[in-house]
């Protein structure tokens, strides 16, 4: 490895010097050298913030994340407790307890060793305002001694959904440990943090440090007595978050942050006692040393705490064991580095890993003599750290929102900002959930790519971010840096986040209908729109009065309009109330609501002069959407009247002009007088009496039904929404004379045959084009039958479905195109395929999945049901949906032809025993649906379906 990053030389033996034991903070004094590449305060600054992304429960008003409201605001109330608050823990919303305590002790180890870092950073507040929130939830949790809530929210049924938190839709059920069904680990870990963030709150608010000392004293108390591990008692986290290591770790750990922060013997006796039940390396004595701290195993951190605590040598000995193997390897075993020179121990969330190695690290080197130690665990610490930066052969941090190529697309649903319950929708992530630190590489090869759809390398979480926020301190106070001013800047919402569409349904003489609908695709904050209304405007026209309006609705998901109210003079507006709906950004259904109403008069009616008229359906902005009494979206007319007419068009230019038709386009028109440009008529002259075309709210119009060989004259009329009116000058041309199509089309591609049963099949093949003029018509499907071919169908589109075939038949096909001249393309080259038998094979298939937005995994069983055996097999069947898709599949070969699946069967399994059964399965993806198949084929005879 290189002795200097970036042109940072890394610390030399004896460069930091020695310790200021009082209150075992860690002391790092300047090096002589210059500072590092990256700004590590801004680092500190962004990853700290990352922590307001994820609060739960009421906004805090010192919370900076802009895009953030209020979520999961009953928290608790299903057990009759306010359970709001504590941090949502990843890329979904669940509150694990166990690992958001793990993140909080490591959080706060940071401000116990390097507070005076904190302080001159400019952060120390915002480390204290993110543990008082996080802490304050603990306290919720803990509502008696020996119970405490470790989780809310369902796992699979949040992880289901895919969207903003502030619009959960999800019961969000309470889940306790107690006196009747314990959680050593989880009280243990949470009496850690608590006991660990007192420390931090002790010199500035005694009275909360006391507070957190007494919860995190009865806490341990509890997990001391009543031992078993957490998850099988909080059983729905035992798929999320299973306590792998057990609860002895916790036990160690808890009792030396409360010898830490009370200064009571008894503790560190009991974690000297608890410490001799830690694991070890299998089939050996010696402590377990290649893993590293996590939210599950809290050894290694209780290696240097003892260390540090005893100075006793049996732990140092463990400390340097493991981070040696993490270094320079112990008896010729290291753990694994990328070329680029990541630690790499595990694919899910790797970058984690290393960075909570690092920190332990970079503690530990502050506090060791041995010189060489203390050099090699400061640089392997210091370039971890910066890897993460941006020090690595992609050139990119992994930190989102800084330094030079981050991710933009974490696996983060209020990040992602979707309306329509979508990891897909939309493309790119709304907003920067800056400072959050990705998964990373999958492998140790320095290998990522920002895949929002790659949870493994491209989610984020609370204890991904805790040990590298404690290591940037570390690395400020050595390199130094300067926070960001103003940070963050302000984001901009990307669209209109609500909005009407609107256009015209039918029409009549005396009745205009729209449709309309509301959208809610609100991000800055997400946000329901439960009390919304809209408006539409129009004029009474001549001597109509009010009461010649009558109102109704053929189809509504609001409520009957109601009106007409006067706005000035004529003009007037229905009201249409959503009020009870939830319009919210949270799935197809969710957010949206359509109205399609009716305004019909008795007396004089013109819509096109009406403010809120509009042919073609598309955004309205003269429609007004409220939310109670605050208008969100569109324009009212002005109450002052509107006489002025909009300016005139361009004369019109003639284009793509052909026998029967052409384009006419022209310069826009303008109109400042208040009632705006409303759209344009087109007009052809005919002698006295000239013919309106058509209407148009864009500058361009297409003829059709035109003569040949004819001269035409057209302009256009633009009108205001007041019904003010201008003409342009005409433009005059002749259409062009018929033309003779003698060229045939192309030939098409050699048919495909899919989805083959015993009495059908599907063709499909490559279009064929016409340059000819007359345009593809369609296409003939022929079957070879001796001398006489038979037409079995003529489609349009390039497929076709052959029905009434016989089984076990072979069949040869194909396929010539026709275009509107009657001219035929010379025949595609033939297919030839056999029908499968009839009746019912001797085996039964059971198939079953697990999904999650846009993904899923199969496991499908074939049992021989038979008395024979099943030597070598094929299976097949069609998925029902258009998206589902195979992926990486196991113990077959896999195809995908359509939505028709092939598996094949591989040496070591072609053989299926009477009575016997083999699994095989893949992973895929989908789109709109994921329904499961419902028959299959087993060496092309049907089975049963279990």
């Amino acid at each position: 490895m290189p002795a200097t990053v970036h042109g940072r030389r890394l610390l030399a033996t004896g460069a930091i010097a020695a310790l200021i034991a009082a209150g075992m903070t860690s002391a790092v004094t300047t090096p002589a050298h210059a500072a590092g590449p990256y700004n590590y305060a801004e680092a500190l600054q962004k990853s700290l913030w990352f922590y307001e992304a994820q609060q739960a429960g009421p906004k805090p008003s010192w919370n900076r994340v802009g895009w953030r409201g209020n979520a999961a605001v009953n928290d608790g109330s299903d057990v009759g407790l306010d359970l709001t608050g504590g941090w949502f823990d990843a890329g979904d919303h669940v509150k694990f307890g166990f690992p958001m305590a793990s993140a909080t002790t490591m959080l706060a180890w940071g401000g116990v060793e390097y507070r005076s870092a904190y302080q001159s950073s400019g952060q120390l507040t915002h480390l204290l305002n993110n543990l008082r929130f996080v802490n304050d939830y603990f306290i919720k949790a803990h509502p008696s001694a020996n119970v405490l809530y470790g989780q809310v929210g369902n796992g699979n049924a949040d992880h289901a959904w895919w969207g903003p938190a502030e619009v959960m839709k999800m019961a969000r059920p309470a889940y306790k440990i107690d006196a009747s069904c314990g959680g050593t680990d989880l009280a243990a870990e949470t009496a850690a943090a608590m006991a660990a963030s007192s420390m931090v709150f002790r010199p500035t608010d005694s009275a909360y440090a006391d507070r957190l000392v007494t919860h995190a004293t009865q806490l341990y108390a509890f997990a001391d007595s009543v031992r078993k591990k957490y998850h099988e008692c909080i059983t729905d986290a035992q798929s999320f978050y299973q306590s792998w290591s057990g609860f002895n770790d916790e036990l160690v750990w808890g009792a030396l942050w409360l010898h830490r922060a009370t200064g009571q013997a008894s503790y560190l006796d009991k974690a000297k006692a608890y410490y001799a039940n830690l694991g070890t390396e299998p089939q050996s004595t010696t402590r377990s040393y290649k893993w590293t701290h996590d939210w599950d195993d809290k050894s290694y951190g209780s290696y240097v705490l003892m260390a540090k605590l005893t100075g006793e040598q049996q732990y140092i000995d463990d400390v340097n064991r493991w981070l040696d193997y993490w270094t320079v390897g112990v008896n010729g075993a290291r753990i694994a580095y990328s070329p680029g020179g990541q630690a790499w121990l595990q694919q899910w969330g790797s970058l984690r890993y290393s960075a909570n190695t690092a920190w332990i690290a970079l503690v530990y080197s502050d506090w060791i003599t041995d010189t060489t130690r203390k050099a090699r665990y400061h640089d392997f610490g210091a370039r971890q750290i910066d890897y993460i930066l941006g020090s690595n052969p992609n050139n990119r941090s992994y930190m989102i929102g800084f330094g030079t190529n981050p991710p933009k697309n974490p696996h983060h649903r209020t990040a992602h900002g979707s309306w329509t319950d979508s990891l897909t929708n939309p493309v790119d992530s709304r907003h920067v959930l800056y400072g959050a630190l990705v998964g990373g590489p999958g492998a140790a090869n320095d290998s990522y790519t920002d895949d929002r759809n790659n949870y493994q390398a491209n989610e984020v979480a609370t204890d991904y971010n805790a040990g590298l926020t404690s290591a940037l301190v570390r690395m400020y106070a050595e390199y130094g840096g300067t926070a960001l001013a103003n940070f963050p800047a302000a984001e901009t919402p990307d669209d209109a986040e609500m909005y009407i569409e609107a256009g015209v349904n039918a029409t009549g003489p005396t009745f205009t209908e729209m449709k309309a609908t509301v959208y809610n695709k609100s991000a800055w904050p997400a946000r329901a729109l439960t009390n919304g209304s809209f408006r539409y405007y129009f004029t009474l026209d001549g001597s109509t009065t009010p009461s010649q309006i009558t109102l109704s609705s053929a189809y509504n998901q609001c409520s009957a309009p109601t009106g007409p109210t006067q706005v000035s003079g004529n003009v007037y507006y229905v009201t249409i109330s959503c009020a009870g709906q939830v319009i919210a950004p949270a799935g197809q259904s969710d957010w949206r609501r359509e109205v399609q109403f009716r305004i019909a008069s008795s007396g004089t009616w013109d819509p096109t002069n009406d403010w809120s008229y509009q042919v073609t359906v598309g955004r309205n902005a003269k429609m007004t959407l409220f939310d109670g009494a605050t208008k969100v979206w569109g324009d009212a007319p002005s109450t002052t009247p509107d006489t002025t007419p909009p300016t005139a068009p361009g004369t019109p230019v003639a284009s793509a002009i052909s026998s029967t038709g052409a384009t006419l386009t022209w310069a826009a028109s303008t109109d400042a007088a208040g009632s705006g440009l409303a759209g344009y008529d087109v007009y052809r002259e005919a002698g006295t009496t000239d013919v309106l075309a058509g209407t148009a709210t864009t500058t361009s119009f297409a003829l059709t039904g035109l003569t040949a060989s004819t001269s035409y004259t057209y302009y256009v009329v633009a009108r205001d929404g007041a019904g003010n009116k201008t003409a342009s000058a005409p433009v005059t041309f002749t259409t062009s004379p018929t033309s003779i199509d003698n060229t045939p089309p192309t030939t098409p591609g050699t048919p495909v045959a899919s989805a083959i049963t015993a009495t059908g099949a599907t063709l499909t093949w490559t279009a064929s084009t016409d340059a000819g003029g007359s345009g593809l018509a369609g296409y003939d499907v022929y079957r070879e039958a001796g001398t006489t071919d038979v037409l079995v169908g003529s489609p349009t589109t390039a497929s076709f479905a052959l029905t009434g075939l016989t089984a076990s038949t072979s069949y040869t096909y194909y396929v010539v195109a026709r275009d509107g001249a009657g001219n035929r393309s010379t025949a595609s080259a033939p297919v030839t395929f056999s029908t499968t038998g009839t009746g019912t094979a001797n085996c039964d298939v059971a198939y079953t999945s697990s999904q999650w937005p846009g993904g899923f995994t199969a496991y499908i069983t074939i049992t021989n049901t038979g008395t024979t055996t099943i030597n070598g097999w094929t299976l097949v069947y069609t998925y029902l949906a258009g998206g589902q898709a195979v992926g990486q599949g196991w113990a077959a070969t896999w195809s995908q032809s359509g939505l028709t699946v092939t598996a094949t069967a591989l040496e070591y399994n072609r053989t299926i025993a009477p009575g016997t059964s083999i699994q095989i399965g893949h992973n895929g993806s989908w789109t709109t649906a994921n329904p499961e198949p419902n028959a299959f084929t087993l060496n092309g005879s049907a089975c049963t379906v279990s």
